[in-house]
């Protein structure tokens, strides 16, 4: 079996263990049906999710053009403290930005290698935490703008961090924590205007993800260096691929890349 077409971020399913498929424009993979057999991945060129034109991915699927000018690729993606739609206030285009920011919001704790603070979309609980490869995360807030959430987690990240480390997520190297206990004690570094947005009720949502075998170190492919690789699939964590030799493959950071995946065994 062979496909062909343009990465993007695997879409998946909230199941036990979690669902993925890669999505092409004419076919779909999905993907742990892939699991213990021997795969092969070859890069054939760039298609920029914005444009669609064979040029080289600078960030997000775009190439460097449409990174600087897109309103998907704007500062408020990363940093939702500077979103400024509330204020009726436009950073690249105002009516995609309403359409974004002007929704409610979940401010989570979240643990994948271990715990920290995140923003994202209320219709993208709980896939952002998939995403992560967190095998258990909380709301904590729900507030009806990105401004809202983004100021939430700035407080917040003075007191725990919002980084993955995606080494030790990988390994499973993870540690054991109580998400209750931590978000009751953070409760009290909340900004004034959130206050009443703490989410009081709520239980852990807990995730597991299909890896038949962790890795025990890590070699990351980077298809510009190695435009074909062949490897056993072992698992799917976040947006990764593992395979027996150790390589783990991010496909979100790979979104723009046009390859062939060929099941050989």
């Amino acid at each position: 079996m062979k496909y062909e077409g343009v990465l993007t971020k695997m879409r998946t399913e909230f199941k036990d263990p979690i669902q993925y498929y890669l999505l092409f424009e004419d076919d779909f993979i999905h993907v742990n049906q892939l699991l213990n057999r021997k795969i092969s991945i070859k890069f054939m060129r760039y298609q920029c999710l914005a444009c669609g034109l064979d040029k080289k991915i600078f960030r997000q699927g775009l190439c460097y053009d449409d990174f600087y000018s897109k309103p998907q690729a704007g500062d408020w993606i990363m940093r939702p403290e500077l979103s400024t739609a509330h204020l009726d206030v436009e950073d690249r285009d105002l009516d995609y930005e309403k359409k974004v920011q002007l929704q409610p919001h979940v401010v989570y704790l979240a643990n994948s290698s271990n715990i920290k603070v995140g923003v994202t979309r209320k219709s993208q609980v709980p896939t952002r935490w998939i995403d992560q490869g967190a095998h258990e995360a909380i709301e904590f807030v729900e507030v009806p703008n990105r401004y809202l959430a983004g100021i939430t987690e700035v407080a917040l990240k003075e007191h725990i961090g919002d980084k993955t480390n995606w080494r030790k997520m990988l390994m499973n190297q993870i540690e054991d924590v109580d998400l209750k206990v931590f978000k009751n004690e953070l409760k009290n570094y909340l900004p004034d205007e959130v206050h009443a947005f703490y989410k009081e009720e709520g239980e852990e949502v807990n995730i597991n993800f299909p890896v038949l075998e962790y890795p025990e170190k890590l070699k990351s492919l980077n298809l510009e260096k190695t435009p074909t690789f062949e490897g056993l699939l072992k698992g799917i964590k976040g947006q990764y691929l593992i395979f027996d030799d150790h390589t783990v493959f991010n496909v979100r950071n790979s979104e723009g890349y046009v390859v062939t995946i060929e099941v050989l065994l």
